[in-house]
């Protein structure tokens, strides 16, 4: 709930930005006061320097696609109302989430999803077609952030923080050729460069930070599935702070989304019980046969020390009877 709300109220500030700093300077500004963020919070050059090639490749990954996504996404609200691109942006999800937990009931709740996403679109299709193109844009890349977000936050928690620091860095490299030249002019205003540090904080610091606590515990299927919250949300946080009044076949758009989403959730909670029962009988079975293991393990010891102790007292017996027999008979020991 926290990821989902700043997710969308960091960006409703970054439109109100729009009218005094270019649309990617303040993307730029967004990834680069998130990177400040996570260098004094994680310093995460630690984390680069200890990582494997292969961790490496994927932190350059996320951080392009973290740097192209908000870029985009940013390209799309200059055209389209935040409800609009949020609810575009969450179709992305429900696909990944339909293949990922295979059920034919993913059917209907796709289907809705498509169809209030076509809604949404029909309606901005002939005016802004421009601003529906980086709105899919940005649909596609946040699967990808979804993805690689889940095999960043594969170690736990806290190493997936750390990573994310690092991919922010690599998020502010990338978006500086386009547009750092554009944020120049919020460097000359400190309320201009505090907004703008605000936007980073509330877009790319705190929900990114609660999706990897939450990609760390949850699969990528749930995880997707509970995105369900990012259009609804969009549409309230338009309204409330942009003023944003959406069309009725915008909501009814929006609605379709969530509520296909919801249906998905509401259908498969009851038979996800069954795996999670047969989980814990496995492990409880595995425990019993670890136990077994040890109960065995520690009878043999104490076999083999019985052994040892019956081993040792008839070889002290044999001494004693030795010297009994030589004290007995010293002749035939002299000769």
């Amino acid at each position: 709930m926290t990821s989902a709300v700043f997710h969308y109220l960091g960006p409703a500030f970054a439109v109100l930005l729009f009218a005094h700093v270019d649309v990617l300077g303040v993307a730029w500004l967004r990834c680069a006061s998130a990177a400040v963020v996570f260098a004094a919070w994680r310093r995460p050059w630690r984390v680069w320097a200890v990582s494997s090639w292969r961790q490496r490749r994927l932190l350059l990954a996320l951080g392009a696609v973290l740097g192209v996504m908000n870029s985009s996404f940013y390209l799309a609200l200059e055209r389209l109302p935040l409800g609009t691109v949020g609810a575009i942006e969450f179709l992305g999800p429900v696909v990944l989430a339909a293949f990922g937990l295979r059920s034919m009931r993913n059917v209907s709740a796709l289907v809705m999803a498509v169809g209030g996403v076509w809604l949404l679109t029909d309606v901005h299709l002939a005016a802004e077609p421009l601003g529906l193109a980086f709105a899919f844009g940005n649909c596609a890349l946040f699967v990808l952030y979804v993805v690689l977000g889940h095999r960043l936050a594969a170690d736990g928690g806290a190493a997936g923080i750390d990573r994310l620091g690092a991919a922010m860095l690599v998020a502010m490299a990338v978006v500086a050729p386009v547009g750092a030249g554009d944020a120049v002019v919020a460097f000359t205003s400190p309320l201009l460069l505090a907004s703008a540090f605000g936007v980073g904080v509330c877009s790319s610091v705190i929900p990114y930070v609660c999706d990897q606590l939450a990609m760390s515990r949850l699969p990528r299927a749930t995880f997707a599935l509970m995105l369900s919250l990012l259009p609804a949300t969009a549409v309230v946080i338009g309204f409330v702070v942009l003023a944003q009044t959406p069309a009725w076949l915008e909501l009814a758009g929006i609605a379709l989304v969530v509520t296909g989403v919801a249906v998905h959730q509401e259908r498969d909670a009851v038979p996800a019980r069954v795996p999670t029962r047969a989980r814990a009988r496995a492990r409880t079975e595995a425990q019993g046969r670890a136990r077994s293991r040890t109960r065995a393990h520690a009878e043999a010891e104490t076999q083999a020390e019985a052994e040892t102790h019956a081993e040792t007292q008839t070889q002290a017996e044999a001494e004693v009877q030795a010297d009994a027999h030589s004290r007995a008979h010293p002749r035939a020991r002299r000769s």
